[in-house]
């Protein structure tokens, strides 16, 4: 008999558990991953609190009878849905999927259930960010102009413009396969705006992104020449409209129809660059916020002075920052991942250029968006003139000091970028 009571105990314990369950659960959206070379064609998604189904996305939704949560179908137009809650469904229901409850024990755990759902749903339409849908760019690659097409140079970076592309989107797709479309103003904090010549370019640090930031001022007629410009106002001026500063519909539309482009990097050199920009040289930022935690966590018998001031970090203890998993100080965008500085995953981007083809590629793009004749990529270094560019041999030079495991986790860590924009190995120990 005790047998019996413990046994039914546990079966009622374990009822009541599911029907909380069953009400705690948020439906989650599911959107249709860019399929490359295919458009989507869809509208602006308001925020969660404001959804207001059309009548299509009404078409599209069924009533989901366990959980009581609107189910988006697939759509064969490839249209994004927003994902509507639907009324709880009713006592009846309820009771068939879980029959061995007792009725009066269900209702008052449906009655809790129900506020708990109601609570959690209203913060997370307090807490979560507003999400915009996107699509592929109207655009895509602007087209050659007529007379441009007999041109060989002009067609053979087309080529290599589409090849980078198809790359980029194979590779998105392959890893990235369960990464939600939803772009959110985050994604595009890093993105500037351009409205005359309706450019949007995406800033990645030490990959020619002060001068980038002259030619936009340049084309936006805040200045006449790129050699006007001084380094300052490049970066401090706030003369650059940023795309997360426009609201919803001004993002929307201008993804969709602006022409979008982003310059990268070969990321050990890009990596070995910035080293040598915020720590070999007096930086009133970098040293005390960086050095200091960096030389405090890293560095055996540090002196009392380089605690004090951060300065004279060591490339091997930066390193040892970088893929360390609790740092004792957060990441930067000047080391950062170039898929995680602009997502290209999640923005289909219509022009890619390398820093290592840098005015090939970007007088190419100016061409290609009808800019001034005159208006040619500078090639001036503005940041510590006197001292040689960061190349292909100094990086090899202060990757020599790691360790091979080290060269293995940092070409580990910056796999992705190496990988979607069709870098090759920068060691041949690598794997």
């Amino acid at each position: 008999m005790r047998l019996t009571c413990m046994f039914s105990f546990i079966l009622l314990f374990g009822a009541a558990g599911l029907v909380v369950f069953i009400h705690l659960q948020d439906p989650e959206e599911i959107v249709h991953q860019q399929t490359p070379g295919i458009k989507y064609n869809m509208g602006f998604q308001q925020p969660k609190k404001d959804c207001v189904p059309s009548n299509n996305q009404e078409r599209r939704l069924r009533k989901n009878t366990a959980d009581g949560v609107a189910t988006v179908k697939q759509s064969a137009s490839l249209h994004l849905s927003e994902n509507v809650p639907t009324k709880l469904q009713s006592t009846d229901r309820r009771q068939s999927s879980v029959m061995f409850a007792m009725k009066d024990q269900q209702k008052g755990e449906e009655i809790n259930s129900i506020r708990l759902h109601k609570r959690r749903r209203r913060f997370l339409i307090k807490k979560s960010p507003i999400l915009i849908s996107m699509n592929s760019s109207i655009l895509d690659l602007p087209t050659l102009k007529s007379e441009d097409r007999n041109n060989s140079k002009w067609k053979s970076l087309y080529q290599i413009q589409r090849e980078r592309k198809r790359i980029m989107r194979e590779t998105c797709s392959k890893y990235k396969s369960n990464n939600r479309r939803i772009i959110t103003p985050y994604h595009v904090s890093r993105i500037f705006v351009e409205d005359k010549y309706r450019v949007l370019y995406c800033e990645v640090p030490k990959a020619g992104c002060s001068n980038w930031k002259r030619v936009l001022m340049v084309l936006n007629g805040l200045a006449s020449s790129t050699k006007d410009i001084q380094h300052n106002t490049v970066h401090y001026g706030n003369y650059l409209k940023r795309l997360d500063g426009f609201d919803h519909k001004g993002i929307y539309h201008r993804l969709n129809t602006y022409t979008k482009m982003l310059f990268i990097r070969e990321p050990f050199e890009k990596l070995v660059s910035a080293f040598r920009d915020k720590f070999e040289h007096p930086n009133n930022y970098y040293h005390p916020v960086f050095g200091k935690a960096i030389i405090s966590r890293y560095r055996v018998n540090a002196t009392k002075e380089a605690l004090r001031t951060g300065s004279g970090v060591k490339f091997k203890e930066f390193i040892q920052y970088l893929l360390d998993v609790h740092r004792p100080v957060g990441m930067d965008i000047h080391w950062d991942h170039v898929n995680r500085l602009c997502s290209p995953c999640l923005i289909d981007y219509d022009f890619v250029g390398k820093f290592e083809s840098m005015e090939e590629d970007a007088n190419f793009f100016l061409h290609l968006i009808g800019a001034p004749q005159n208006l040619t990529f500078p090639k001036f270094k503005d940041r510590h003139s006197n001292e040689e560019r960061t190349t292909t041999k100094i990086t090899q030079q202060y990757f020599a000091q790691l360790s091979p495991s080290q060269r293995q986790r940092s070409y580990d860590f910056y796999y992705m970028d190496y990988l979607m924009f069709n870098y090759s190995k920068p060691f041949e120990d690598l794997y």
